[in-house]
């Protein structure tokens, strides 16, 4: 299952910064943060090839952000069957960054969807039959199969968000690579520990590893000076990332796995606008 870190500023004027590992089957396609969807010019995001939907999705007009976690429940819901079977999840990715938002009896499986809007987060699940919505407060949290924060059910959590909690309101010229640290350091654990983020989800019942992660901040107010230094730092302490510098509102830091739930040293590919 997917893992997200959210951090909510306390400073009006910062970004929310997000970081989210993509867990999923390694044979089911899909495509690096791009403009994919011709009928909706303003959004990029990572593309689900097979349903045509989006993992991770981004407004480049209005700079909101969505992201969707599968979520475990411990019953079974039925879904829907013949006409109206189940929808895909991804296609909520995509309604939530052009405004169109979950209704209230979702046709999909079990979902956590984040959505980030200028300086606010929150989280919108579904468990089959109920939809709940959450606001984040300022700070940083964490997110995978279950709910917000929730270190009881979910061992990852309860092992590292103190960990990230510590890298609170680091300086826009820091945060990406003090996060990749504290990620690189999670993958210490086997793929197969439940308390590692980097997974092989197989010994747990899912056939899913761990593929890529993003680093995603949405401008908001927050100057250009500060976010041209960040990516300049980014760059020089990995030396991979691509891109050109334009002191954009958004922007994607993409690095994919070379072997699924394998840490490597990263790679990234850069989508800012």
């Amino acid at each position: 299952m997917c893992t997200a870190v959210i951090e909510v500023p306390e400073d009006s004027s910062a970004s929310v910064r997000l970081l989210a590992v993509r867990d999923e089957h390694p044979a089911r396609a899909w495509d690096v943060p791009g403009a994919w969807w011709p009928e909706l010019p303003d959004v990029v995001g990572v593309r689900d090839r097979v349903a045509g939907g989006a993992w991770l999705a981004a407004n480049k007009a209005t700079g909101t952000i969505a992201l969707l976690l599968n979520r475990a429940e411990p019953t079974s819901v039925a879904l829907p069957q013949g006409p109206n079977q189940v929808a895909s999840r991804g296609m909520l990715v995509l309604d939530e960054v052009i405004g169109r938002g979950v209704g209230e009896s979702p046709r999909t499986a079990n979902f956590n969807l984040v959505s980030i809007s200028g300086q606010r987060a929150s989280v919108t699940s579904f468990d089959g039959q109920t939809i709940r919505r959450i606001e984040l407060e300022p700070g940083v949290h964490m997110i995978a199969h279950h709910d917000v924060d929730d270190a009881v059910r979910t061992p990852r959590i309860a092992m590292w968000l103190p960990e990230f909690r510590a890298l609170a309101g680091l300086p826009e010229r820091l945060w990406r690579e003090r996060w990749v640290e504290q990620l690189a350091k999670s993958a210490q654990l086997s793929a197969d520990d439940d308390r590692a983020i980097i997974r092989d989800n197989r010994v747990h019942g899912y056939d899913t590893l761990s593929l890529l992660y993003c680093l995603v901040e949405s401008a908001g107010n927050a100057s250009s000076a500060s976010r041209a230094s960040s990516v300049n730092d980014v760059n020089d302490a990995n030396d991979t990332t691509r891109g050109t510098n334009s002191g954009s509102s958004l922007q994607i830091d993409t690095a994919v796995f070379a072997r699924p739930g394998h840490w490597q040293t990263p790679a990234f590919e850069s989508l800012r606008t």
